[in-house]
């Protein structure tokens, strides 16, 4: 029954996002903004509204912050798996797409902002302001840079013309509607993994990691999809770092609303997936130096191995730390 109530919140999930991610499509084409902007941080938002509200209710209502941990690192490894995976199965539309640097430059940031974790979890909160940890400040000011670096950023994509007849109010309208719908179901993925960390003695660390991190980063996965099959790769890659660092903004809310103790805990699991997400990182970042540098060699044809040995270290990564977790 558990797993039953699970597998229907994860559709609920999948479903609002899907149409959520179409909305914000739909603005993309009706407005003026910028294209990263959208990508990166509009859609990026949108599809992380679960890490967000999962991460919410893990501390206010079940007192589990290491759930809290667990789901944003454990989302940020498996969002970078979805972005290897895309890769290896279009990787010929890969090499010949166009991707901005704003996408290198948020994996940057999303390195800088692994090592934070990493000092935090080993020091923990004995440097706060107003009991919330520097670590969490510097964290969400990491992120507004990133945000204001992508909104100065123009996508070379063309938006398209836009087929809907609904006016731009309205589409905020059911976006809005749609927003508090994954929220409702956000939560009561959050309260079902609980149960089943529990009734499987899994450490919630792991439990987050598994059930929550993989159940709410199905928004990336939907959208992701639809992108790289519309051979958008620029857009997915945007939604995908932009996911992956406004999830880490999460940490420095949880750590707000989380007041009887540090949210940064040492432990193993913990570690594993600070590593792991860091090493997919620098990865993620040198396959889109090598696709820079090779965007230079017009008159070269350049090559699809470097992104195939690319994507697999990814997605080895994260099979590993799978097996060293079990």
């Amino acid at each position: 029954m558990i797993y039953a109530l699970y597998g229907i919140f994860a559709a609920f999930v999948i479903g609002f996002s899907i149409k959520l991610s179409y909305y914000v499509d739909e603005l993309d084409k009706k407005t003026n903004l910028s294209g990263a902007f959208i990508g990166g941080v509009m859609l990026a938002a949108v599809t992380s509204l679960p890490e967000l509200f999962t991460s919410i209710s893990s501390t206010i209502f079940l007192n589990e912050v290491q759930l809290v941990s667990g789901n944003i690192l454990g989302s940020n490894v498996f969002n970078l798996t979805i972005l290897a995976v895309l890769v290896l199965v279009g990787v010929k539309r890969f090499k010949s797409s166009v991707v901005t640097s704003s996408h290198r430059n948020t994996l940057k940031l999303l390195m800088v902002i692994y090592v934070i974790v990493f000092v935090a979890n080993y020091i923990g909160r004995e440097f706060s302001f107003f009991s919330v940890s520097i670590f969490s400040i510097a964290i969400m000011l990491l992120y507004i840079f990133g945000v204001k670096a992508m909104s100065g950023d123009e996508s070379p994509e063309d938006s398209g013309e836009s087929n809907c007849n609904l006016t731009v109010k309205q589409i905020y309208v059911r976006f809005t509607l749609l927003s508090i719908g994954l929220i409702v179901f956000s939560i009561g993925i959050t309260i079902v993994t609980d149960m089943i960390a529990k009734e499987l003695n899994l450490g919630v660390t792991l439990a987050g990691a598994l059930f929550l991190g993989v159940a709410t980063s199905l928004p990336e996965l939907t959208s992701s999809i639809s992108l790289a099959k519309k051979g958008n790769f620029n857009a997915m890659i945007g939604n995908i770092v932009g996911s992956n660092l406004f999830n880490f903004c999460i940490l420095f809310l949880a750590d707000i609303l989380y007041i009887k103790g540090s949210i940064y805990q040492p432990s193993n699991q913990g570690y594993l997936l600070i590593i792991f997400g860091f090493i997919c990182t620098v990865v993620a970042y040198g396959m889109l130096k090598i696709k820079k540098e090779q965007a230079k060699e017009i008159h070269k044809v350049s090559s699809s191995l470097p992104y195939v040995l690319a994507s697999m270290a990814i997605v080895a990564s994260y099979v590993t730390y799978l097996t060293m977790s079990i």
